[in-house]
């Protein structure tokens, strides 16, 4: 009977540890922490003499704490996500605007100092000129 908790924890995390196949990490969580859970309530449960109870307890409570830990890491990397594919647009536009600013220099013949108040005025005016 002392070889039950450890053979259910040893399941457990041999399940566990092959869990890479497309499952989140809430639910390797899930998992793992039902496993633990379980092997922890049956060395409990044996101890008191109701090593099924405490198998069932410590499992229902493992598998709702791993889950929830791995939910929150699951929103950490989605956050983490979106937050790399915003800084890959705007990495994108910054590229776009370098490529734009150099069209506009190469036209104007590389004077176009685009820090010059003066420069921009007069190239208005140029513009509004050209308009009417």
């Amino acid at each position: 009977m002392k070889s039950l908790p450890a053979g259910i924890l040893l399941c457990g995390l041999l399940l566990c540890s092959g869990c890479e196949s497309g499952l989140t990490q809430s639910e390797k969580g899930a998992l793992l922490g039902g496993a633990l859970g379980s092997g922890l309530g049956a060395i409990v449960g044996h101890k008191t003499g109701s090593a099924g109870a405490g198998i069932a307890i410590g499992g229902a409570t493992g598998a709702l704490a791993g889950g929830l830990i791995g939910h929150t890491n699951d929103q950490t990397d989605r956050k983490a996500s979106e937050q790399d594919e915003q800084m890959r647009r705007q990495d994108e536009e910054l590229r776009r605007q370098r490529r734009e600013l150099q069209e506009l220099k190469r036209q104007r013949g590389g004077d176009f100092d685009v820090d010059s108040n003066d420069r921009r005025d007069e190239y208005r005016r140029e513009s509004q000129s050209d308009r009417y």
